[in-house]
């Protein structure tokens, strides 16, 4: 599917679209997929509530505001994630794959 065209400049299928692309999407919900590399940092962007499926394990610096947070995760975690504007970093030895379902109410 790809980038939506009317997506907002923190959008992020606009801000990395070489890592986020757009897998499904409908009035309630639209699903990312999300891939990177050890050393990808991506631009600020914003998530509305979502949950977070990992398909792999990796590590990873979230930066958001004033506030670092270290996360490590295993493959097959699912997480909730609050409506929020950040930049991610892999700082682990392994690649990144992910799926983010992200709600539109």
């Amino acid at each position: 599917m790809g980038q939506d065209q009317n997506a907002a400049p923190d959008d992020p299928t606009v801000t990395d679209p070489d890592h986020y692309r757009t897998i499904f999407e409908n009035e309630r919900v639209r699903v990312l997929e999300y891939r990177d590399v050890p050393g990808t940092r991506t631009h600020p962007h914003h998530h509305p509530d979502s949950v977070m499926y990992t398909l792999s394990g990796f590590e990873r610096r979230i930066s958001a505001g004033d506030r670092v947070m270290e996360v490590a995760l295993e493959p097959g975690e699912t997480r909730w994630l609050p409506g929020q504007v950040h930049v991610g970093e892999n700082t682990g030895s392994t690649a990144t794959h992910a799926i983010f379902f992200e709600l539109k109410e």
